[in-house]
């Protein structure tokens, strides 16, 4: 158990942790089209997805989503694993990005205009990173007398 969990640490666990839990609770029951759009797209960053049907792959999705985001939020989940959990999830999709030249500019790091909304989550792996490589709060041994 973590123990008295920092305010920054429960910020940043907890903005990321709704961001996450929002976005797969909209994925749930998403129609087979929309899983299979969102699926051929994802499968240009990862391409293992394409190897799933697409009502498969959206329950994949929103599952992964609301299972990292309930992570996020519940205190009893150490900030490392918490981070590890998010720091995947981000590089899936940064791979998405960075993989798919429509999202970059011809420097292939900056965004283009249809690269603008999947370039935020920069922000998550940034969380990621500061959850995982934040301090650690040292345990009390109990002394024996």
């Amino acid at each position: 158990m973590e123990g008295n969990m920092s305010i920054s640490s429960a910020i940043l666990r907890g903005v990321s942790g709704a961001y996450l839990l929002q976005s797969g609770y909209g994925k749930l029951g998403l129609p087979t089209e929309a899983a299979a759009g969102m699926q051929g797209f994802a499968a240009t960053g990862v391409p293992a997805l394409d190897k799933l049907d697409p009502e498969t792959f959206g329950k994949v999705v929103a599952y992964s989503e609301l299972g990292i985001g309930a992570a996020l939020v519940s205190p009893m989940v150490p900030n490392r694993l918490a981070g590890l959990a998010l720091g995947t999830f981000s590089a899936g999709l940064l791979s998405i990005y960075f993989r798919n030249p429509a999202m970059t500019q011809e420097d292939g790091i900056r965004p283009s205009e249809d690269g603008i909304a999947l370039s935020k989550d920069v922000f998550l792996a940034a969380i990621a990173g500061a959850l995982v490589f934040g301090p650690v709060k040292k345990r009390k041994k109990d002394k024996k007398k």
